[in-house]
């Protein structure tokens, strides 16, 4: 690749990222009201910059941050292993797939919000029915995509395989896990996004730390350049998550390359 377009390439997002504060800068500024969107209240980015640097400077940020991490963490790779289990095992045995896709699929619709009430109920500590709600935002993502890989595994690899004498397990473990591992990946990222949208609205309601809290605290007593702090540091860690999610699953694929390249 050409050094400009290498340059270029490096450039672009950065670019990208200042043309959205330059437009929210004037928007927030001018207090612009464009019919049903205004600007009125929204603070400008200087002020958020001043939150975000008194939040860094808080006590309390390493509480907010330990306790939304740890409730993430536990709840995704909870959601992970009986995910990854159930859709190997869905897409690969027909009478597992009869018998627990069913009451699977009637669950799936039903959104994270819903679930609150009953996860209050269900378990003793608030702790608990937060983890629990980070488990069913991912859950279902990555469950769906296993099925998904498993599925569009080549029937021609399972039939070579069984020629040259590989017995079910090989198959498995050499053929079928392998090229269901890109989508699994997919999954993976996708429940990681959908456990912080889920934690959030769990913090909102039932926890006393951690970036949700810390969000909807703000937007109670008014304080909104903390409001968009909140938002910006569940973008930045989502992101940030997500990204070491690719790199890991890169790095146990060798085989696999993004768009099909070797």
């Amino acid at each position: 690749m050409p050094a400009h377009q290498t340059a270029l390439r490096r450039v672009l997002p950065v670019l990208s990222l200042a043309a959205c504060v330059a437009l929210w800068h004037v928007a927030s500024s001018r207090h612009l009201h464009l019919g049903l969107v205004t600007f009125q209240n929204v603070p400008q980015p200087l002020e958020v910059v001043d939150a975000a640097w008194a939040l860094l400077q808080s006590p309390k940020l390493q509480n907010h941050l330990a306790s939304s991490l740890g409730r993430v963490a536990f709840g995704f790779l909870i959601a992970a292993l009986v995910g990854v289990a159930l859709g190997l095992a869905i897409g690969r045995f027909r009478w597992v797939r009869e018998t627990l896709m069913p009451p699977l699929e009637v669950a799936r619709p039903i959104p994270a919000v819903a679930w609150i009430p009953l996860s209050i109920l269900m378990f003793p500590s608030s702790e608990g029915s937060m983890i629990f709600i980070t488990f069913v935002g991912a859950l279902f993502p990555i469950l769906l995509n296993t099925i998904h890989g498993v599925h569009g595994v080549d029937p021609r690899l399972v039939a070579s395989a069984r020629s040259l004498g590989t017995g079910r397990w090989g198959i498995f473990s050499q053929v079928i896990l392998p090229a269901a591992a890109p989508s699994v990946l997919t999954g993976l990222s996708i429940g990681m996004g959908t456990c912080w949208f889920c934690l959030v609205t769990a913090e909102m309601i039932s926890g006393q730390y951690g970036i949700g809290y810390y969000t909807w605290e703000s937007y109670t007593v008014q304080n909104y350049a903390n409001i968009i702090v909140g938002m910006l540091l569940i973008g930045l860690l989502g992101m940030g998550s997500s990204a070491l999610l690719h790199r890991i699953g890169h790095a146990l694929m060798p085989w696999y390359r993004p768009g099909g390249r070797a």
